[in-house]
């Protein structure tokens, strides 16, 4: 299957070739992030986010360095987990991590590829439209056998004099009200639930919060916009053919959600890459809205 990258490598502010990357890493203004965590279950609080930071220093690309999503890229003050954090402490936080406004941006993961968008949303959310996400991340840069570097990785190259500048929050965040007006009958607007089928359905219970998924909502598995075989993304054509058949064409506004507001960001992510005119994340997804009462939920399980 062909994919949607140029001879370059590059699809400018999304992604970026292994093969670029392994061309590009001596680039001074090259800022490379391994992002990689874990949803564990946890007996005390359910759920938590594990970063996998022994496993970045167990092996990692040349030159990346680890991101605690959770620590360094969240809304500590939230009531919920993994929130987008207001301006000046995100401003705060990328500057630490060696961020600027004239830095070039490669994120990617261990494992689920949602964790670097999830990265590569919010700060776009802010305005920064150099960063891209790795095509395959780490597993297809180790199939093709490509260099390993060990170790705690390298500290932020004058993070001290680094200036990011955050744009006014841009419209890719959906909020509550926003979700309970398409519930209520903005029918311009579908919902798009990114998790597995079994925890959309309902069958399969959610860590915290009720079973099944907001009332009207469309499933497209987030895992279902990769290559089962590469874990690189669908090319454009393709994604468009999923998302149309789904019921989303290019007319169709968007707010897509999940548990956390993670794998859903993949969801954004392929939507912005087509060009998609209005997508936003839910981010706070079913965090707030499955532990909300008073909010509905529907199940789609079957008796028998």
């Amino acid at each position: 299957m062909s994919h949607d990258t140029s001879s370059a490598g590059i699809v400018p502010g999304f992604l970026v070739s292994t093969q670029w990357l392994s061309e590009n890493l001596h680039r001074p203004e090259l800022r490379l992030f391994d992002c990689s965590a874990t949803m564990v279950v946890d007996p005390v609080i359910k759920q938590r986010v594990q970063p996998e930071r022994a496993a970045f220093e167990a092996g990692h690309i040349p030159g990346a360095r680890f991101i605690d999503i959770d620590a360094q890229l969240s809304d500590r003050h939230h009531r919920f987990h993994l929130m987008l954090p207001p301006p000046a402490a995100f401003k705060a936080a990328v500057e630490a991590l060696g961020i600027g406004n004239d830095s070039l941006v490669v994120i990617y993961s261990t494992g689920s590829i949602w964790w670097a968008t999830r990265v590569w949303w919010m700060l776009r959310t802010y305005g920064f439209t150099n960063a891209h996400v790795l095509d395959g991340g780490w597993s297809r840069w180790i199939a093709e056998g490509r260099a390993v570097e060990v170790g705690a990785g390298a500290d932020p190259e004058n993070a001290a004099g680094v200036e990011f500048t955050p744009a006014p929050i841009q419209p890719y965040v959906a909020q509550r009200e926003d979700v309970e007006r398409v519930v209520n009958g903005d029918g311009a607007t579908r919902l798009i639930n990114a998790l597995r089928p079994a925890q959309y359905s309902g069958e399969e219970l959610p860590r915290k919060g009720r079973a099944g998924h907001i009332p009207g909502s469309l499933n497209i598995p987030a895992a279902s916009l990769l290559d089962a075989d590469s874990g690189r993304f669908l090319d454009d054509d393709t994604l468009r053919a999923r998302f149309a058949a789904a019921g989303v064409d290019d007319e169709t506004s968007v707010i897509a959600y999940c548990g956390g507001g993670v794998s859903a960001s993949l969801v954004v992510f392929a939507l912005m890459k087509l060009a998609h005119p209005d997508v936003r994340l839910y981010d706070a997804s079913l965090g707030e809205w499955g532990s909300a009462p008073e909010l509905p939920m529907q199940i789609e399980v079957t008796a028998g």
